[in-house]
């Protein structure tokens, strides 16, 4: 019969290879739901935010790129500040669906810095026309559309 090689844990006699493997086998089990929980997280995230609009093209146009984007009810859009700021985010009371509120949709408080954002989440059906305050004579506007 071969000999077990045995550690001693706290007084107690265990078979060396069962105190090597079970803290191996928790940490994959550790790890695999992490990674499963960062998926999950990611996937929410993407499906949630469906679109990013840039506040000022990359030239420094005073526009929003794209200038209109297609989503889902339930999706949100996230507006980035990008160059020629600052920028804000405010809606046409006139070009959103009826019963819904331009206020409630509007960030009127200008973003000053680079990459300063601001996200509108949709959940109804429509057309949404929004702009920027300051450079909206300059062509500086654009559209949600909500399937």
């Amino acid at each position: 019969m071969a000999a077990v090689q045995t550690s001693s844990l706290a007084g107690v006699r265990v078979p060396a290879r069962a105190v090597a493997v079970a803290p191996t086998v928790s940490l994959q089990k550790n790890a695999a739901s992490l990674a499963l929980a960062g998926a999950a997280s990611l996937l929410l995230t993407l499906s949630a935010n469906a679109a990013t609009v840039k506040l000022g093209g990359d030239d420094g146009a005073l526009v929003m790129k794209p200038s209109t984007v297609i989503i889902a009810k339930g999706e949100s859009v996230t507006w980035v500040n990008n160059k020629g700021f600052p920028h804000n985010v405010v809606f046409d009371d006139d070009a959103i669906p009826a019963g819904v509120s331009a206020e409630a949709l509007s960030h009127e408080d200008y973003l000053n810095a680079a990459g300063d954002s601001v996200t509108t989440t949709f959940d109804v059906a429509g057309s949404y026309s929004y702009y920027c305050v300051s450079h909206q004579g300059a062509g500086m506007q654009g559209k949600v559309v909500v399937k």
